[in-house]
């Protein structure tokens, strides 16, 4: 004699539990590999945050500062045709999502001497938006993908 029957699983549940387990396992995947927050979603609050460099900056066009269309790769003092500081021409390194955001936080502190004289953006989280949003913009001269 066996023990006591135990009771079978109502058909249907497997195939419920391997669809949530593969929807739980998906969510996961995308809260590691992004951070839980579309490069996307970020590029658009960078957006907002960008309104405060424009009355320095813009995408397409020098102002008192370099545009910044094609900044993703870009050298720092190395767009053609702006005048930088002298500071900034032998800053010696490239725009990436790390000089940027440490740029973004401190300018004066990162290149002593930069005409530069923003304070930064303390908020690690505005920073990183802005960060999103100026690496998601097209080299100069293609149109914006939006």
């Amino acid at each position: 004699m066996t023990g006591p029957r135990q009771p079978r699983p109502a058909p249907w549940s497997r195939g419920l539990f391997l669809r949530e387990g593969a929807a739980a396992l998906a969510l996961t995947a995308f809260v590691v590999v992004t951070g839980g927050v579309r490069a996307d979603d970020a590029a658009d609050r960078g957006r907002a945050v960008y309104d405060r460099c424009l009355a320095c900056h813009a995408v397409a066009h020098d102002r008192v500062g370099p545009r910044h269309c094609g900044i993703k790769g870009r050298r720092a003092g190395g767009l053609p045709g702006f005048e930088y500081s002298d500071a900034m021409r032998a800053a010696g390194f490239t725009w990436n999502r790390r000089t940027l955001d440490r740029f973004l936080a401190d300018p004066l502190e990162v290149v002593p001497g930069t005409t530069m004289t923003y304070d930064g953006i303390k908020d690690g989280q505005e920073r990183r938006d802005l960060v999103a949003y100026l690496l998601s913009l097209p080299p100069c001269g293609e149109p914006r993908g939006r």
